[in-house]
């Protein structure tokens, strides 16, 4: 018997997808959760072979959730109306078995989680496209400067928490909007949370 936890925050489509699956032969979903703190406390409780969650949930969103249980037995599959790059980035460095599109047929959810209890990984082929085609075009340096700009911090904030000065936050803030191809901070942030790239 395949033991499932789900979370999605939708109950509707948690409640539906619970009773969908529990038709499924050999299949239990043990537990639902409707946030990812609720998901990784049933988790770590009811200790099941599969984690089924959705990427944007209150509380803790579903890839915080799985880089919080990537140590865990139980394998993890991201179900997801969001296919962005950065989304699909994070998950894959969180260690997930499968990334799926939540527009699949059930069949195809059961299927997937069936081969992913035999080892495999199954990730839906236009995420791995649009993962090619979107990268983050930004170095590691460039991320964490960008990402405290998301956060609202000043250059003089920027350049005390990373211990550089404030012309080279800028510096950096300038190659940032030419590799973003956008014309100022405010358009850098749109993209970069568009685009998945904001953790």
């Amino acid at each position: 018997m395949i033991r499932i936890v789900l979370a999605e925050d939708q109950r509707m489509l948690l409640g539906a997808l619970g009773s969908l699956l529990d038709l499924e032969e050999g299949m239990e979903v043990v537990g639902q959760a409707t946030n990812g703190e609720e998901a990784i406390e049933l988790v770590q409780t009811h200790k099941p072979d599969v984690c089924i969650m959705d990427i944007e949930m209150p509380m803790k969103s579903g890839l915080d959730a799985a880089e919080e249980l990537q140590h865990e037995a139980c394998k993890l599959i991201i179900l997801t109306t969001f296919a962005r790059s950065g989304y699909f980035e994070r998950a894959q460095k969180a260690g997930v078995s499968g990334y799926l599109l939540k527009d699949s047929p059930i069949e195809e959810l059961a299927t997937s989680i069936r081969k992913i209890i035999n080892g495999q990984r199954i990730f839906a082929p236009e995420l791995v496209d649009l993962a090619f085609t979107n990268q983050n075009p930004l170095t590691e340096r460039e991320k964490q400067v960008m990402q405290l700009v998301a956060e609202g911090k000043t250059t003089k904030d920027i350049s005390k928490e990373l211990f550089i000065t404030p012309g080279t936050v800028r510096n950096y803030v300038s190659v940032i909007l030419d590799k973003l191809e956008v014309t100022n901070r405010i358009e850098a942030i749109s993209k970069f949370k568009e685009k998945g790239w904001y953790n």
